[in-house]
């Protein structure tokens, strides 16, 4: 009779073990399920697909503008050791301050579209693009100091402006990306208003 109760209370304690076992396995599958579905969510993101609310249109004013952009942020740089003038130094100082974040903008839609990375590079060649500068008349502006530079600087970023906004007006009537449109209207409106005060600024000289 012993030995019986005996048999049984080990096979009692030997069942409670294998089910606590059991029990063990059941959460650590739910744990590690749990691991793997944040993971997957985590790199979900990483693996998303190109936008596809774009066309031609949005791709190559993107690519244009962000060397015409970065023409006038190179011409900007030039204004404080060129000359004093406090207007030119203020209006080249918001050139800078509105086109090198409109840069990055341009740069992280083409991405987006999975374009690559736009460069600065070849930009005073000007590729067909309206109001870019050549690269004897950015030496000539380089050369001059002054009076001269402010005329010079005022002039040609005129040009340059009217350039871009014809860029950023075809984008409105052919693009369809709601960012790129978005940055043309800005463009239009920021750099239009420059124009006039460019204007008044020559006039005055």
């Amino acid at each position: 009779m012993f030995i019986t109760r005996t048999r049984i209370t080990v096979a009692t304690i030997a069942a409670g073990a294998l089910l606590f076992a059991a029990a063990c396995g059941d959460d650590s599958d739910s744990m590690s399920g749990t691991d793997h579905g944040t993971s997957s969510s985590t790199a979900a993101p990483a693996t998303s697909a190109a936008r596809t609310d774009f066309n031609n249109a949005d791709v190559t004013f993107l690519q244009m503008m962000y060397p015409h952009h970065a023409q006038a942020v190179e011409m900007a740089k030039l204004v404080p050791s060129h000359t004093q003038n406090p207007q030119l130094l203020a209006l080249a100082a918001d050139v800078e301050k509105a086109q090198a974040p409109e840069m990055e903008q341009m740069s992280s839609l083409l991405q987006s579209f999975g374009k690559p990375a736009p460069t600065a590079g070849g930009g005073h060649e000007g590729h067909g693009m309206p109001g870019m500068m050549s690269a004897e008349q950015m030496s000539a502006l380089q050369a001059a100091s002054g009076a001269e530079f402010d005329r010079m600087w005022l002039e040609m970023m005129i040009q340059h402006h009217a350039g871009a906004i014809d860029m950023a007006k075809t984008e409105l009537a052919d693009g369809v990306n709601p960012d790129a449109q978005a940055l043309a209207r800005s463009v239009i409106t920021a750099q239009e208003a420059e124009i006039a005060t460019m204007r008044t600024m020559l006039g005055q000289s």
